[in-house]
């Protein structure tokens, strides 16, 4: 019976580790409702190199970031650069509001399971905010990038 147990365990633990991200993964087909509950799916963005930020209403980490994106996002050219946030929320209410409060202009996504949720379970969200950079292929090229790494990957695209 011991054994049995360690195999399964053994076995639930690999399969959570082979669904995390890792550099090279290719973007994953997550659909998930913005604010208007429409439907969007990740892949919708491929062609451009896509930031994907991983946030939550609650975690002040998160506000503080939504600034900087707020800010590089304004700057960026949108024909090759797409920012969208995945909120792991639990409480749409908070979400809009700190969509609205925040003033985010990009696409915006929620997974209302928090850390329990699909989406955190496979890109292997362990604290939040944390984001991921898509090459215009789908390929993740950079875990938690500095905005240096966004602005040369964006750059790369037009050369």
């Amino acid at each position: 019976m011991k054994k049995l147990l360690l195999i399964l365990t053994l076995i639930f633990l690999v399969n959570i580790a082979n669904a995390q991200l890792v550099i090279g993964d290719q973007l994953p087909d997550i659909t998930l409702k913005n604010q208007l509950q429409v439907d969007i799916s990740l892949t919708d963005f491929k062609g451009k190199v896509l930031l994907v930020d991983i946030w939550a209403s609650w975690c002040a980490p998160c506000r503080v970031a939504n600034k900087k994106l707020v800010k590089l996002y304004q700057q960026a050219d949108k024909r090759n650069f797409h920012i969208v946030g995945i909120a792991l929320e639990k409480d749409k209410t908070k979400w809009l509001s700190a969509i609205k409060k925040d003033q985010l202009q990009y696409t915006q996504l929620i997974d209302s399971k928090g850390f329990d949720a699909k989406t955190a379970l496979l890109f292997g969200v362990e604290q939040l905010p944390t984001t991921f950079l898509f090459d215009v292929s789908g390929k993740l090229i950079a875990i938690n990038p500095s905005e240096e790494q966004i602005i040369i990957a964006i750059k790369n695209l037009s050369k």
